[in-house]
């Protein structure tokens, strides 16, 4: 009886003890205010499942997101991402308004256009800081500035795609209706190279890498850029915002989500920030995703979306208010909108953060000493 009653204060002192320890463990996370949930959810092994839908399919375009994963720095924030590729039947906002995704990537004015109907999306990154459409000419042709148009047959994307070229046109004194012979572009340069047009519409990561890919019947060789006149909507004043990354209004207003956004933005701008400084290594990353596009268009277009993306002068992913300004008006002039959208389409305070996040870690943001190197063009792409 002695030795039973002994083993039980023994069994009680021990879960007094282990009490006061817990009850100690309480009052010092109370005392340092320690609320890391990013380091709980990764302690836990509970990760935040979120999905992005991207604008198409698995190219360098896109690089920055699928670098972010395999890198790790999408579960370094907590976060398990699934990437949705998109395709020419995928609509961005339909996928992430229907709840199929929490973040969406498109283009500036086609979000404008979405919420100008009624439907509350906005962007929070704007990862592209300059747009990458042009329309192309041949040297040879004499057509060497855009109001050289006047009266030629111009191919552009039509459904939503040639208001930049308009604006351009416009801007220069032609009417798109009435002073060129607008004629609608498949997605690939065959009426500029077959000289069915006497301009096309091309992206300086993919439509134009098509020509320089292609061999020139006269000479046997590849085309270059001198064979080329190439304007770039940006640099007429009509470089409407690419790529930029949205959410709805109504899952962004919980605060808990707007936590896991900022998380997300800021492994996919690390994610970006590794393509600048491993591009070939993105390259890589992209085709084991999904080798759609051969690696040399792939080397090709991650120059030059690393082209659109740097420099950054406010830290990438930050809408700069007069490139809003900019494509805000090419949607209200081309009645992409039925009035301008207000500021509220827009804003910047979760990618601030990400980016501020970024700079105490000791990341380049803004990629000021960034400079465009040369990437060897190879046959059709391969």
């Amino acid at each position: 009886m002695r030795s039973r009653r002994w083993s039980l204060l023994v069994v009680l002192a021990l879960v007094v003890a282990a009490l006061a320890l817990v009850g100690c463990g309480d009052d010092d996370d109370e005392a340092t205010g320690t609320t890391d949930t990013t380091t709980d959810t990764i302690a836990s092994g509970d990760l935040d499942q979120v999905t992005l839908q991207s604008k198409w399919v698995v190219q360098a375009q896109f690089a920055g997101y699928y670098a972010a994963k395999d890198q790790g720095y999408y579960e370094d924030e907590g976060l398990d991402v699934t990437i949705r590729p998109g395709g020419p039947q995928i609509v961005p906002e339909q996928v992430v308004l229907g709840g199929q995704a929490e973040f969406g990537i498109d283009w500036l004015d086609n979000l404008l256009a979405t919420r100008d109907q009624g439907q509350n999306i906005v962007n929070i990154a704007q990862v592209f800081a300059r747009s990458g459409m042009t329309e192309v000419t041949w040297k040879d042709s004499g057509l060497d500035e855009i109001t050289d148009l006047r009266g030629k047959k111009v191919g552009v994307w039509i459904n939503g795609n040639e208001h930049k070229l308009f604006a351009a046109l416009t801007k220069n004194g032609l009417d798109p209706q009435n002073d060129v012979d607008v004629v609608a572009q498949p997605f690939n340069m065959d009426l500029l190279l077959n000289r069915e047009v006497e301009a096309a519409a091309a992206m300086t990561y993919n439509e134009l890498a098509q020509i320089l890919e292609t061999e020139n019947p006269d000479t046997g060789e590849l085309y270059t850029l001198d064979d080329l006149n190439v304007f770039r909507m940006s640099e007429l004043g009509t470089g409407a915002l690419e790529d930029g990354v949205f959410v709805t209004e109504e899952w962004i207003a919980d605060e808990a989500n707007q936590d896991i956004a900022k998380r997300f933005l800021k492994a996919s701008f690390r994610g970006w920030i590794y393509c600048r400084d491993n591009p070939d290594a993105c390259v890589d990353i992209v085709l084991d995703n999904g080798p759609t596009l051969g690696e040399g268009h792939q080397r090709w277009m991650m120059n030059e979306v690393n082209d659109l993306i740097w420099p950054s002068p406010d830290g990438i992913g930050i809408m700069d208010a007069e490139s809003f300004d900019v494509t805000n008006q090419i949607a209200t002039d081309y009645d992409i909108i039925k009035s301008a959208a207000t500021e509220d389409a827009y804003r910047t305070d979760i990618a601030e953060a990400a980016v501020q996040e970024l700079e105490d870690d000791g990341e380049d943001v803004n990629g000021d000493d960034w400079e465009k190197p040369e990437v060897e063009v190879t046959p059709g792409g391969e």
